[in-house]
């Protein structure tokens, strides 16, 4: 008969183990950040990871199949994180204009905190094949539902703003997207940007006075 204690000690040992691998999977994340810094995605490879992240292959084929796997996995946390921070940024109850100005900042920042991974992405994503293509509609979709729940709210209403169809969310994503992408190709600054991608969103969603 199992004992208590036989018990406890293998639930602590199931969590240490758990533990150490969320440990390596995030070491290795950051490692493969790292490599893109330094060389680029395409550039970049498994040995460039695993050294970054201070462990071994074996340890990365424990956790990723493949560098692209990695990646996609990067990315999945980062458009994630991104829209996490776009959202508990905004205001629900500021004017519709101050929210907008929110919004951006909080994208244009978390976009400014790692250029080149967002390059990356924009980048080198439409070449991936199926995985990647379900990553950018995963992405879309989860930028859309975003928008369309800050602007669904009783005092955007009010001001006359209604969440927008979806075909100018995307549009919205695809325009800011590229417009970060060609700054960060030309060395400027993401963070130059946030004036006009705000003129741009508020031109976009602001509120509607006829039908369109």
């Amino acid at each position: 008969m199992t004992s208590m204690t036989s018990v406890r000690t293998a639930e602590t040992g199931s969590a240490a183990v758990d533990g150490d691998a969320v440990d390596f999977r995030r070491r290795l994340l950051d490692g493969m950040v790292a490599a893109i810094r330094e060389r680029g995605f395409r550039d970049s490879t498994i040995a460039d990871v695993v050294r970054h992240a201070r462990t071994s292959r074996r340890t990365f084929y424990e956790h990723f199949s493949s560098k692209q796997d990695c990646f996609v996995a990067l990315l999945h946390e980062s458009n994630a994180e991104m829209v996490r921070a776009i959202a508990t940024a905004v205001d629900p109850h500021a004017s519709w204009d101050v929210q907008v100005h929110q919004a951006i900042e909080a994208w244009i920042a978390t976009a400014q905190s790692e250029p080149e991974v967002m390059l990356s992405w924009i980048r080198e994503i439409p070449s991936l094949g199926d995985a990647a293509r379900q990553l950018q509609r995963d992405t879309m979709e989860a930028f859309i539902v975003m928008i369309q729940a800050l602007t669904d709210t009783p005092d955007l209403r009010a001001a006359g703003v209604v969440p927008p169809p979806r075909q100018f969310a995307v549009m919205l994503l695809g325009g800011l997207r590229e417009l970060i992408a060609t700054t960060v190709e030309d060395g400027g600054r993401v963070s130059s940007l946030v004036d006009v991608a705000v003129e741009a969103t508020q031109a976009l969603l602001g509120p509607r006075t006829t039908a369109r």
